[in-house]
């Protein structure tokens, strides 16, 4: 190895985690499993795309004004995303974080959802509500995934840092924010329980 060698991290892709204090996840369950049971409009669009389960993402806008728990949860999150920003060194230009948009995810048995990015928002994220044991896991893709071309195959035992894609199983009460551009994927559920999380995006505002 030339002495003259250094290594270097450029262009890097953070994930943030950390734990939500104080929240109700009990609450938060049985409001999430009552929302699944109560909102046929959403349950039609889970229907009708083939979602073994629940989402609110395309029938409600609106859960911190409709359930105060939700509204809690809104709050707790901000300080967490207030920080991820800052670890970015984004120049705001003035804005704020404004949370987009906050949906239910009611996962059951063989549900999945496919690989896909949150465009009009800058940091996406969940929250895990209830991840039972072999409860479906959330995998991260390199964003330089599609430039790679003849980029060899990584190692099996690579590290973290150079796999191509990143698995996370967390555990209730943690939640992960990351850039909205960073293309994402839920495994199947393997559990026969259900596996709650919420979801949410920041925009710019």
């Amino acid at each position: 190895m030339p002495k003259s060698q250094t290594d270097s991290s450029l262009f890097v892709t953070q994930l943030y985690r950390a734990r939500v204090a104080r929240m109700d996840n009990a609450a938060l369950a049985a409001t999430a499993e009552a929302m699944a049971r109560e909102d046929m409009a959403g349950r039609r669009w889970c229907r009708d795309h083939g979602y073994k389960g629940y989402t609110s993402y395309a029938s409600l806008d609106d859960l911190p004004m409709r359930a105060s728990i939700f509204e809690d949860l809104a709050k707790a999150l901000l300080p967490h995303a207030r920080i991820f920003a800052r670890s970015l060194d984004w120049d705001m230009g003035g804005k704020a974080l404004t949370l987009d948009s906050l949906w239910v995810n009611v996962m059951e048995k063989g549900s999945a959802h496919s690989g896909h990015i949150h465009p009009h928002s800058v940091i996406s994220g969940t929250y895990y509500v209830q991840v039972p044991e072999g409860a479906a896991a959330i995998r991260f893709e390199d964003p330089r995934l599609p430039m790679m071309m003849a980029a060899p195959a990584k190692k099996l035992r690579a590290g973290r840092q150079n796999q191509t894609f990143v698995t996370v199983n967390p555990t209730p009460g943690t939640v992960l924010l990351w850039e909205s551009y960073l293309r994402h994927e839920v495994l199947p559920n393997t559990s026969r329980e259900k596996r709650i999380s919420i979801s949410f995006n920041y925009a710019m505002r």
